[in-house]
């Protein structure tokens, strides 16, 4: 850490020396492993770029639109640069897509019908899927259970990659779909890489061409040269306010994979008939795609902030998963702290680190759609972005909390400080 900037964090913040020395220790240890991170952020740059100027982006495209949307040429521009970034035949990128779950529930219920059988091949789904699915929660709330879709659900092998022996005894006639989760979620291990996707992607096809092969993608844009589409997977979805809205998206989510999929998927968003013909942008055509644009920089500056995150509370002797060197394919970065005033402590951590709403401190609450209370720090320019600096926990055993995201490196490095710096004032850890 270069002398002056010490110096301004010591005084200026308050942040002990032995907090600062111990972060500075563990950059000077990581460096190296930036230089691979940067090179696929630039091969990224130009992809987004190279698809901004195919699709011939203008002020014009930056324009409002009311009523029904009709035409609107900002909103096709934006799907359709969103499409050539991923290789696929078509998109939907829309503000009215409220989250990364919306966008997975619409794929979802768009192409399963009655009779249905779906499988997650990456063990429990994200915890606001499980209504979803109809894993659990109340009857007649429209869950793919209450319409019919049985469900199936593969665990991970016990290396943590998609366990192809036990999908391929799980999927028969009815099989219609195989979902796989990029992201860790809420449990403990590491992301899929694009390699793994594409080793699940060629054992289903090999069993049944027919099979659509669904990725959520949350938290995963811009981590490899490659995307889910690029290795087979028929259909991708995500949120605008994680990785692609690249902090200025202010809300919105999208769904990129075939056209004929994409096309029934438009259906269940609006109605049958009208698909995504319909459908305002609301004046946000410009920072989504402004957003998109610096997205693959963003996501440089959260991953190696995540990486960052990893050895600093490796090196004080915690398990954290993935390991610093290990390769990434989310921004998110696990500690297993053991406590639930450990948990609490790191997150208000974060959010004293934060531009908005510093003053705030998270407590654990009953947030929506979440089995466990779970405590949430965000204080982000966009409500609940976790393309900005935040982190999250279920207050349950083993007592993991999930670290992602920051607009720049320097200011997800500033929220490793202040957790570690929270926790260090509490007694929860020493230096």
């Amino acid at each position: 850490m270069q002398s002056n900037t010490y110096k301004l964090l010591n005084e200026e913040f308050g942040v002990a020396k032995e907090v600062l020395n111990a972060v500075s220790h563990a950059e000077d240890e990581i460096k190296a492993l930036f230089d691979d991170l940067d090179d696929v952020a630039a091969f990224n740059q130009y992809k987004v770029l190279k698809a901004f100027q195919k699709n011939r982006i203008s002020d014009m495209h930056f324009g409002w639109n009311t009523g029904y949307g009709y035409d609107d040429p900002g909103r096709e521009a934006i799907e359709k640069v969103y499409a050539d970034v991923f290789h696929t035949e078509a998109a939907l990128v829309r503000p009215i897509i409220v989250n990364g779950t919306h966008a997975l529930t619409l794929t979802l219920t768009g192409i399963l019908r009655p009779g249905d059988e779906l499988i997650y091949c990456t063990g429990t789904p994200y915890d606001t899927l499980e209504e979803v699915i109809g894993i659990r929660g109340d009857s007649g709330k429209g869950s793919l259970k209450e319409f019919g879709v049985s469900y199936k659900q593969v665990e991970l092998a016990e290396d943590g990659t998609i366990d192809l022996d036990a999908l391929g005894k799980a999927i028969s006639q009815k099989t219609r779909m195989v979902c796989l989760q990029r992201s860790t979620g809420y449990a403990w291990r590491k992301a899929l890489t694009i390699d793994e996707i594409k080793k699940a992607v060629t054992f289903v096809k090999n069993i049944n061409e027919d099979i659509i092969v669904m990725a959520d993608n949350c938290y995963g844009e811009f981590l490899d040269t490659k995307e889910p589409t690029d290795v087979g997977v028929d259909v991708i979805a995500g949120s605008l306010i994680k990785n692609p809205g690249g902090g200025l998206a202010l809300t919105g989510g999208y769904i990129a994979g075939k056209r004929d999929l994409i096309e029934n998927i438009s259906y269940r968003m609006t109605s049958p008939g009208i698909g995504g013909e319909c459908g305002l942008t609301f004046g946000q055509s410009r920072t989504m795609l402004q957003g998109f644009f610096m997205a693959p920089r963003v996501v440089n500056g959260a991953l190696k902030g995540a990486v960052l995150c990893g050895k600093v509370f490796e090196n004080l002797g915690f398990a954290v998963c993935p390991k610093p060197e290990d390769m990434r394919s989310d921004i998110i970065q696990t500690v297993r702290l053991g406590s639930p005033e450990a948990v609490v402590a790191f997150c208000q951590g974060i959010q004293a680190a934060a531009p908005v709403d510093a003053h705030v401190k998270p407590e654990p609450w009953n947030m929506p759609g979440y089995e466990d209370q779970v405590v949430m720090a965000a204080g982000a320019f966009v409500q609940g972005s976790s393309i900005e600096l935040s982190a999250d926990a279920p207050i349950r055993p083993p007592y993991n909390v999930y670290f992602q995201g920051g607009l720049t490196y320097e200011h997800s490095k500033f929220g490793v400080i202040m957790a570690l710096e929270t926790l260090y004032e509490k007694g929860l850890v020493s230096l």
